[in-house]
């Protein structure tokens, strides 16, 4: 194999390697999510909004009744 072409292949190896690089450093980036959040996420808040909606749904039902 000539040696200029073997040079040749890993510059553009090494120019796609570059750019992976550069796309996964723009991911890494810290920036705000997009979309749907994550299930252990979602189901978190969900718990937390129920313990929070229980007392005042049950403070609300003993208003009306009395």
């Amino acid at each position: 194999m000539d040696l200029a072409k073997v040079l040749s292949q890993l510059r553009q190896e090494l120019a796609n390697l570059d750019a992976a690089i550069a796309s996964l450093e723009r991911f890494q980036q810290e920036r705000p999510r997009r979309g749907r959040p994550p299930k252990e996420q979602a189901e978190a808040s969900r718990t937390v909004r129920s313990s929070s909606a229980v007392p005042a749904a049950a403070g609300g039902r003993s208003r009306d009744s009395a």
